[in-house]
């Protein structure tokens, strides 16, 4: 059984209301888990809500050919496993436990019961799916319309965080298998447009850091390839409103 206090804690249930909350803490569980521990298999049917005390988790889904992608890591205070409380069906992605974390977990009831009368958690679990929907639309446009090297740059864009002199670094830098897995790419492949734009001076992978040293640049290049994948397109349906139809 978890403490009420510790449950508000929690960043996802700031705000809740008191006698829901203590309600939910009635019924939820601490959880520890060691290092590389499977939290949640795809297509398990179980219902139960996550929150990170502390620790981290990855999210992986895998496509209908066995490929997997990695979503992204979860840390304290994020929540995951509620799509199968409000739905019902089972799990949609791996769970695995990047060092050891502690879990507060909710039976799906508790958890909705607490969600649905206390509305700042309301609007705060809309707005959640609504970053995730956001974020999974632009992977996926990315996956079908640029090359490795901008997929690569656009993630590292995203992962990495401001250093203070204009750059941007990633430390520590993840494997370069794992960044293959966030991109939909070979590790292979990774490995030689990493090497490339160190060379041309965009980039500086080492050991303990990645470093984005021309940020501007980098964001210009990500957005270049979106408009001319834009701009083909459209010319491609011009090009076919254009055709005379076939004959029959």
């Amino acid at each position: 059984m978890a403490d009420a206090a510790l449950l508000g804690r929690i960043g996802f249930f700031a705000g809740a209301e008191p006698k829901r909350l203590a309600e939910a803490a009635a019924s939820a569980s601490l959880l520890t888990v060691a290092p590389g521990a499977v939290v949640l298999d795809f297509g398990e049917d179980s219902s139960d809500v996550f929150a990170i005390v502390e620790g981290a988790v990855r999210v992986v889904v895998r496509a209908p050919d066995g490929e997997e992608l990695v979503l992204g890591d979860l840390g304290p205070g994020e929540l995951f496993g509620e799509m199968a409380a409000i739905d019902g069906a089972p799990r949609s992605a791996n769970i695995t436990a990047l060092y050891r974390t502690v879990l507060c977990r909710l039976p799906a009831e508790a958890f909705l019961a607490v969600v649905l009368h206390s509305p700042a958690l309301g609007r705060r679990l809309l707005h959640q799916l609504a970053e995730r929907i956001r974020a999974k639309d632009e992977r996926i446009l990315e996956l079908v319309t640029l090359p490795v090297r901008l997929r690569l740059c656009a993630d590292l864009l995203r992962l990495a965080r401001p250093r203070g002199d204009g750059m941007l670094v990633l430390s520590p830098p993840l494997q370069q298998h794992i960044l293959a897995a966030r991109i939909g790419a070979r590790r292979e492949a990774v490995s030689r447009e990493l090497a490339a734009l160190g060379r041309s001076g965009l980039v500086e992978s080492g050991p303990r850091a990645i470093l984005l040293r021309d940020p501007a640049r980098l964001r210009a290049m990500v957005q270049a390839g979106r408009e001319g994948t834009a701009a083909q397109r459209d010319g491609e349906e011009r090009q076919d409103a254009a055709r005379p139809p076939q004959p029959r």
